[in-house]
């Protein structure tokens, strides 16, 4: 799968790169940094990143709007914000490859209906097995929710640290990096942002 203007393409089959390929090209990478993949301590090295690989950028594989297909309508006319703090995020910046560690914010206000808890997290897991900027990951997350679970609003936020720019670069270790995302009634009604921007200050 490839990203075309914030949507996801499929590639074609014939494009599909064989586990391998995928093993070769790390025993060149190997070869290239001045390493021998030969010796005892690489030998099943690129079988192993080529699994971890696997795990990373799983994302692609999964389609967040399934995710989110099964929704409940017995909440008893709750129509307030749901608010989930504090949800890991493991992804990769799509520059360098490198890590982007931190956390994710997500609230909605229901229409009508509510989407199980758990769900909101694996949206944030989906997007950030991916190669992302933290831009980008903020947004997919917020759409989609917005979209598929016909939300009257959606709240995102994101603060993370890029191994891009506190291992590699400039090199500045305590920073961190924050975006933030309003769809609906978050973005038009300023009470509602406020509210949110304290529930997840706490």
């Amino acid at each position: 799968m490839k990203f075309e203007k914030n949507k996801i393409v499929e590639f074609k089959d014939s494009n599909k790169i064989s586990d391998k390929e995928a093993e070769e090209a790390f025993i060149k990478i190997l070869k290239w940094i001045g390493e021998d993949p030969t010796r005892e301590g690489l030998i099943e090295t690129p079988k192993r990143v080529t699994k971890a690989f696997k795990e990373y950028f799983k994302g692609y594989k999964e389609d967040p709007n399934k995710i989110l297909d099964k929704t409940f309508g017995d909440v008893n006319g709750y129509d307030d914000m749901v608010v989930q703090k504090n949800i890991s995020v493991q992804s990769h910046c799509e520059h360098h490859m490198a890590p982007i560690i931190g956390i994710a914010h997500v609230a909605y206000i229901p229409n009508e209906r509510v989407v199980g808890l758990s769900k909101l997290a694996r949206v944030v897991e989906v997007f950030s097995k991916r190669l992302q900027t933290q831009e980008r990951l903020t947004m997919q997350i917020a759409t989609t929710l917005m979209k598929t679970l016909d939300a009257k609003g959606v709240a995102v936020t994101i603060d993370s640290t890029h191994q891009c720019m506190t291992m590699r670069g400039i090199k500045k270790e305590q920073a961190t990096t924050v975006t933030n995302y309003y769809l609906g009634q978050f973005k038009e009604d300023l009470s509602y942002q406020n509210r949110y921007l304290r529930f997840i200050s706490k």
